[in-house]
């Protein structure tokens, strides 16, 4: 990554994607640039200077001369904050995505990020008499983050899951207000890297199959309000209430879970190549189990508004 010298002309960096590329190199007319994003990542808007004493030209000379980031080849990484257009120019507030923490089953884990148990052993032992499992605690409820990343809560107790909102977050409108159209989030897209996990559905009954997974092992799934009813609906709730996170008119939900990859479910390879261990408590009070861990990332984004959040995932195994 690099930055480019922007006190001059205007520079207009570009380079194909992964996808692009590997299109481009079949030769068979297939590629073909059809859409294309603006970002902003590298602009601080809090340089603009409206009291410049050489007049309103000068007032964002410096927004317009800072280094701009070289176009990123990879994909997963570039264009944090997409540029978007809309009609609407009386909006006093644009929606967010949030992450959902306000209902027991969707908290993260105390230190911070959802904990994936990917295999039976890590997520309960105890019918082979052993409690040194982590993801139960001595009076056998679920902890507090744990997903069950191989049994996916069909077992005695429902997995832990993860929940986005979306809306506008703010109290100057009220939850009964309609959200304009043109701000609601009807389909999402969630990233996650396809060497760990899978995107599952909050029941752990349905499996989705990513729509492409580029050659940094980064599975892209899409969610449509409709088409993937257990994944995506509308937020029917318009009262303020202690499991709602969103604070104005509310738009969709997005709930899933994740399931551990085959390769961390029987193997303990990439843990040994990408992780560390830590110690957790296990199934006896007081007692902790030396665990395996790899930290990860799984990035949801609204198709509609390019809001993204990140979700901070710890795949663990014992």
């Amino acid at each position: 990554m690099g930055f480019l010298d922007n006190s001059g002309d205007i520079i207009l960096d570009v380079v194909l994607t992964d996808l692009g590329r590997q299109l481009l190199a079949k030769g068979d007319g297939s590629f073909n640039v059809a859409k294309f994003a603006l970002g902003d990542d590298e602009i601080d808007y809090a340089l603009y200077d409206n009291t410049n004493a050489s007049g309103s030209s000068y007032y964002d000379l410096q927004i317009l001369q800072t280094p701009v980031l070289e176009a990123f080849t990879d994909n997963a990484a570039s264009m944090k904050n997409k540029l978007l257009t809309i009609e609407n120019q009386n909006l006093l507030f644009l929606p967010v995505t949030k992450l959902n923490q306000a209902i027991a089953t969707t908290k993260l884990h105390p230190s911070g990020a959802f904990f994936v148990a990917v295999d039976r052993n890590t997520e309960d032992n105890s019918n082979n008499s052993l409690t040194s499992s982590v993801a139960f605690d001595s009076e056998g409820l679920l902890r507090q983050g744990f997903i069950l990343g191989e049994s996916l809560g069909a077992g005695r107790e429902s997995s832990n899951y993860i929940r986005v909102d979306q809306g506008l977050d703010t109290t100057q409108v009220s939850p009964r207000q309609n959200l304009d159209p043109d701000l609601i989030e009807t389909e999402y897209m969630i990233q996650i890297d396809n060497r760990l996990g899978s995107i599952v559905s909050r029941d752990g009954v349905i499996r989705a199959v990513p729509d492409s997974i580029d050659d940094d092992n980064i599975a892209y799934y899409s969610f449509s309000q409709g088409t993937d009813q257990q994944f995506v609906f509308v937020n029917t709730s318009t009262e303020n209430s202690v499991n709602e996170v969103i604070a104005g008119p509310r738009g969709t939900i997005l709930e899933f879970s994740i399931g551990a990859s085959l390769e961390l479910n029987t193997s303990t390879y990439l843990f040994s190549q990408l992780g560390s261990t830590t110690q957790l408590p296990n199934q006896t009070s007081g007692n902790t189990t030396t665990t395996k861990f790899i930290d990860s990332i799984v990035k949801v984004t609204g198709m509609t508004t390019g809001y993204s959040i990140d979700v901070p995932v710890r795949f663990v195994k014992i």
